[in-house]
């Protein structure tokens, strides 16, 4: 018997029971959806939250104030340490400290420094239109490069508005649309808390992270909003930008050793911390990796239930067509004959499952699930296919064992 025979009786013992085909393709098809959707689901997050981070710069410091001694707020950076001794206001981050860390002497790694102060409870207004800014934001031109916010239309501010302290201001894009509807907001003038601040430029558009949304925006030299807004106080943190990626982790014991010796720290209650993205963002890499992979192998459970089932119709099939054996083999086929059989009636079920529920998991990622776009990922269709036809095998050897198996006398008696 060759193997278009053999190929010809398989397909014709799956036709013979098509919903009990069905019923069995049907466990690999969902059990192999589950694993593509789910690892495209986790890689999906993973980018997304890849992309979030890199918004802010991948060699970006960020530096802000916190408590030190027992209990200390927020996370430490390397600067940070033990929670020993006594908890005690910080020191906050100044102006001085902003412009101690521009010393190439001391900090060859740092290409920019951009002090930043955020004004609370900013009310803009343009005529009739008014909107709540969730950031208003004062600092240096060399913030938009640093934290990755180009603009789009018009420009950002210079030095020297800066230095002469000019009220202009560069909106974000929700509240360019909050404000000015389609209204070109180039050279416009909006109230903000009742200073008026001239619009130079659009921020391209960024979208949302998570619960706060990126475009509500604005930005303002920082005299202006000292001045104008939140006072000549202490910064609310200080942005520093590596020379490189390479040199991120240079840049930030440089750092750590200005703001040390200039804070008269001389343990590691540090009053301030560094959040570095770089060492965030491999760290944010390596869990949701460890996340997809445990989405991935919970998926898995449902193909090995998947190929119980083919167990359990193959045995059933056999002990139907026993007789259809015994005729077969009293007539000369050989034991491999019916092996091959039943072994390819196992691993079609499989591999029809498999590529349906490919069809279906692909037709699923082009849909959002749970605000989150789905990235399907081309491994995890390889590996989930080869292991519905894997698992054909291996689940239908042994009913195809058990039918090769049976002696011509007693499968013919058997009634």
């Amino acid at each position: 018997m060759n193997q278009l025979e053999i190929l010809r009786f398989a397909l014709r013992g799956l036709l013979a029971n098509k919903m009990r085909s069905s019923l069995t393709t049907l466990g690999i098809l969902i059990g192999v959806a589950a694993v593509i959707m789910l690892v495209a689901v986790g890689e999906g997050s993973s980018q997304s939250i890849q992309r979030n981070i890199q918004r802010l710069g991948a060699n970006t410091l960020t530096i802000s104030p916190q408590f030190s001694g027992g209990g200390g707020g927020g996370m430490r950076g390397q600067g940070g340490g033990g929670n020993t001794g006594p908890r005690t206001q910080a020191r906050q981050l100044s102006l001085a400290d902003a412009k101690a860390l521009t010393d190439k002497t001391l900090a060859p790694s740092v290409r920019s420094v951009s002090p930043v102060v955020t004004a609370a409870s900013s009310t803009a207004a343009y005529g009739a239109a008014s909107h709540a800014i969730s950031q208003f934001v004062g600092t240096y031109p060399s913030y938009f490069e640093a934290v990755n916010k180009p603009v789009a239309k018009g420009t950002y501010f210079f030095n020297d508005d800066v230095l002469a302290a000019r009220k202009v201001v560069v909106l974000g894009q929700t509240v360019v649309e909050e404000l000015f509807g389609t209204v070109d907001p180039i050279g416009k003038q909006i109230s903000v808390s009742g200073v008026p601040f001239t619009v130079v430029g659009v921020l391209k558009e960024a979208g949302s992270t998570g619960m706060q949304d990126a475009d509500d925006v604005a930005i303002a030299p920082l005299p202006a909003v000292q001045q104008s807004l939140s006072g000549f106080g202490s910064l609310s943190s200080v942005v520093v930008q590596a020379t490189g990626a390479d040199t991120t982790t240079a840049a930030q014991s440089e750092v750590t050793a200005i703001l040390n010796q200039r804070h008269g720290i001389k343990n590691d209650n540090a009053d301030y911390r560094i959040l570095n993205q770089a060492t965030l963002q491999e760290t944010v890499s390596a869990a949701t990796g460890t996340f997809t992979v445990l989405l991935g192998a919970v998926a898995a459970i449902s193909l090995l239930v998947g190929g119980i089932g083919i167990t359990n119709i193959m045995l059933v099939t056999v002990t139907e067509r026993t007789r259809e054996i015994g005729i077969r083999k009293a007539i000369g086929a050989p034991r491999s004959a019916i092996l091959g059989q039943f072994l390819l009636e196992a691993t079609l079920l499989s591999l029809v499952g498999g590529l349906s529920g490919v069809l279906v998991a692909f037709i699923g990622t082009r849909f959002t699930v749970a605000g989150i776009e789905p990235v399907l990922v081309p491994s995890s269709v390889a590996l989930a296919l080869g292991v519905s036809v894997g698992i054909g095998l291996f689940f239908g050897s042994y009913p195809a064992n058990r039918a090769a198996k049976l002696r011509p006398i007693q499968a013919l008696r058997h009634e």
